[in-house]
């Protein structure tokens, strides 16, 4: 376990799911995690558990995140809050497709700007992105989801390249399908067991992931031994970047 003491981290969209692990990873090596959710029950849920601190905050929102982030003193951003909703481009409407922007990219902007300035000034800083692989290689059904996580890819490899010079690192996560109370809804429907199979055969090892997993590669990249690599894109993802075979 990378040792985080004395670090002070924010995590998005930390009260479920894959945000929630990364919570536990961190504050397992001794960070001092705020715990961002838009709803407050999850946030203080988690916070109470891991001796963290809640945030209730939407990160669409650029001015409630500056007035609540800005002061923080983040040494670790985790950008992981993001929104999905399957739907053909064709039927897609504005209203749809600013919604996943507002979340997914603009999001990813409002947090890192809360924080960059005093990474900067404290010449240290570990951003960790968490994307899809959906940004790398398409889905079919996803066109607006997918162009926005494509959009955070590029977006972190800009932030490594402007603040190297502070020895700040910006690298992004890449999850495939992973077991989080997401895939709930997928089990309640009628096809739901042929859905989560067809989900495994993205995957060259055959099986969905494990948030923990994510977790585990993201306390990686915000960790001391990860300070030589910035401006990476990292799968986890069972292989559904290379494809099933």
């Amino acid at each position: 376990m990378p040792d985080f003491t004395g670090r002070t981290a924010i995590v998005t969209g930390g009260g479920r799911g894959i945000g929630e692990a990364i919570c536990r990873a961190l504050a397992a090596g001794g960070a001092s995690v705020h715990v961002v959710d838009r709803d407050a029950e999850p946030a203080e849920k988690v916070a109470a558990e891991i001796g963290g601190t809640p945030v209730v905050l939407d990160v669409s929102d650029f001015a409630a995140v500056e007035e609540k982030l800005s002061g923080v003193g983040a040494d670790i951003l985790v950008n992981n809050a993001g929104f999905d909703e399957h739907c053909w481009f064709t039927e897609a409407t504005p209203e749809y497709w600013r919604r996943l922007v507002s979340v997914n990219l603009e999001g990813v902007f409002a947090c890192t700007h809360a924080v960059l300035r005093g990474m900067q000034e404290r010449r240290y800083g570990r951003i960790v992105n968490v994307a899809s692989e959906a940004g790398r290689i398409g889905s079919k059904g996803n066109a607006v989801y997918a162009a926005t996580k494509g959009g955070v890819i590029v977006f972190s490899k800009s932030i490594a390249l402007e603040n190297a010079r502070f020895a700040i690192t910006s690298n992004t996560i890449l999850p495939g399908p992973i077991d989080t109370p997401l895939l709930d809804q997928v089990r309640a429907h009628p096809k739901g067991d042929e859905m989560i199979a067809a989900m495994k055969r993205l995957t060259p090892l055959g099986r969905l992931g494990d948030p923990r997993e994510v977790a585990d590669a993201v306390a990686f990249l915000c960790s001391e031994e990860a300070a030589y690599i910035t401006g990476e894109t990292l799968g986890v993802s069972g292989g559904m970047g290379i494809g099933a075979g």
